[in-house]
């Protein structure tokens, strides 16, 4: 019975990431997505009495100064009696590093593209992330009632950029000024664009676009569409979710997110084929989602999501089992129980207690210093779940502090932020100082932002010269020291209290590496 209620709850849910270049129109998007569950009412981008309400999922206050999101939001909604995690992602390549963790709490993607733009560098970034972990992806071709590239060739462009291949589930009539609709392929409905129209109504079932009655809905258009689509079908392969789902196979939806057309559509169909929660793989063993026995694992923290509370919130992506508030579960790494009893599911900034949880949901739990990412909480077996790395920093400034009273407050907050994730914070050996390390400079000024508006403390940056971190093991002790004592005031540990190495060039490190052979170089933090 009870492994009924389990699979009967695991098929309900889709857990999904948004990703995107910034701009592309990806917060407009989930938003409309939220629209359609009845989880907002009203959509962000309503310009009303000439104030512009800000999207939902972006609720930091520096993301609506900058109109950036850079951190993941997460939300749920039900639609169709079925359970939807959405996770938007940051899009802005600063962040990266966020999403890449992200990734690894979904079990598919959507991927927004902007029509005029095409395939942008950091979407071919993510991409890759992706396609390296065979994650089904479905792709937005979105703003097409502005003017653009022709469909053909942003199909290609998607094929060749992002190494995917494609199959159209949907058709644009025209684009740009002349947009009329699109012709849904996998429906086989046709949906006419009124502009500045909020539409929610059906399509018009349409079987067999040879028929004259075309002609009076799309006028001259209907030739044309009748040409692309006997091309499609020439030369695009026919949809078969087996191949969606190993990733071999990508279908394409072309609309507009911000007048909310073609994202029912997609929506729709995303319902039918996306993937009910995976299983993953730990160091010991694979974990599917149907084992009665609970686990998950944390793959983001976030600091004070309310500035009022300082509270830290750990999300955590349940991957087998049922997870019951007050229940005591084991965390792998402290060796210790841990009982929850506010976890919560979020909507947005709004939140809400939920007593019982299931695989593929994204609970947030109360976190008092004891997780970090990557924890694994279990009901006692000792699992330790792959795949959320840190990278070596490209960018380092060292930190110092502005406010003498205020020493406490800083150290705090820094403290806080770095278990987020978003920064690493390492501390010379020789000197004691501070050094932070960040995959994009955008993050310095977030770091800044939120020490003075979260902590009331403030920081000032200095220079350095540093070229890479590596982190360093080595079983051969006598090299180890030997290359400690020459290389002291290029030596710092971080947070964990492992051993760094701070090369200040490219030949430094090479050397480095050359001359101590028995001494092993880290450039992410899973080793």
């Amino acid at each position: 019975m009870i492994l009924q209620q389990l699979t009967k709850e695991i098929e309900r849910r889709r857990t999904f990431a948004i990703i995107s270049h910034p701009d592309a129109g990806k917060t407009t998007l989930t938003e409309k997505l939220l629209l359609y569950g009845g989880a907002i009412q009203i959509a962000g981008a309503v310009k009303s009495n000439k104030i512009k309400k800000t999207a939902t999922s972006d609720w930091m206050e520096i993301e609506r100064q900058r109109g950036i999101s850079v951190a993941t939001s997460v939300m749920g909604f039900e639609y169709k009696d079925l359970n939807i995690n959405i996770l938007d992602t940051p899009g802005h390549q600063d962040f990266a590093e966020d999403t890449f963790r992200t990734l690894t709490a979904v079990d598919s993607v959507i991927v927004v593209i902007d029509v005029a733009k095409g395939v942008e560098p950091q979407t071919e970034k993510l991409v890759k992330v992706c396609r390296m972990r065979k994650t089904p992806i479905i792709v937005f071709i979105n703003k097409l009632d502005r003017p653009g590239k022709d469909g053909f060739e942003l199909l290609d462009e998607v094929e060749q950029k992002l190494d995917l291949k494609v199959t159209p589930l949907s058709w644009p009539i025209n684009m740009g000024p002349g947009f009329k609709g699109v012709y849904n392929i996998f429906e086989k409905n046709l949906y006419l664009f009124e502009a500045n129209k909020q539409r929610v109504e059906e399509g018009l079932s349409f079987d067999d676009v040879h028929d004259p009655e075309l002609e009076k809905l799309i006028g001259d258009d209907a030739g044309l569409l009748r040409e692309e689509l006997t091309l499609i079908d020439g030369v695009y392969p026919d949809f078969e979710r087996e191949a969606y789902l190993n990733g071999s196979i990508c279908p394409v939806f072309f609309g507009s997110a911000l007048n909310n057309f073609g994202v029912k559509e997609l929506l729709d169909c995303f319902i039918q084929i996306a993937p009910t929660p995976i299983g993953r793989n730990s160091e010991e063993r694979h974990v599917a989602p149907e084992e009665e026995a609970f686990s998950g694992f944390v793959f983001k923290i976030h600091a004070n999501m309310d500035p009022n509370h300082r509270d830290r919130i750990a999300f955590l992506r349940i991957v087998s089992g049922k997870f019951e508030r007050n229940k005591p579960y084991h965390h792998v790494r402290l060796d210790r129980k841990l009982k929850f009893s506010n976890p919560t599911a979020f909507m947005a900034q709004k939140k809400s207690v939920v007593d019982e949880a299931y695989p593929g949901d994204i609970v947030g739990l109360y976190d008092a210093g004891n997780f970090k990412i990557g924890d694994t909480l279990t009901e006692g077996e000792l699992l330790h779940y792959k795949g959320i790395p840190s990278f070596s920093p490209e960018l380092f400034r060292y930190v110092e502090n502005a406010d003498p009273l205020k020493s406490k407050q800083l150290a705090k907050g820094i403290d806080q932020l770095m278990d987020e994730g978003v920064a690493q914070l390492f501390t010379g050996k020789a000197t004691g100082r501070k050094i932070i390390g960040t995959v994009g400079a955008l993050q310095f000024e977030v770091i800044q932002y939120r020490l003075l508006h979260e902590y009331g403390a403030s920081c000032r940056y200095e220079p350095i010269t540093l070229h890479k971190t590596a982190w360093i093991t080595s079983d051969n002790k006598a090299m180890l020291d030997d290359f400690k004592a020459r290389k002291a005031s290029f030596l710092a540990y971080d947070k964990e209290g492992r051993d760094v190495f701070l090369a200040d060039s490219p030949y430094s490190l090479q050397t480095a590496m050359e001359k101590y052979p028995d001494i092993k170089f880290y450039f992410t933090s899973e080793f």
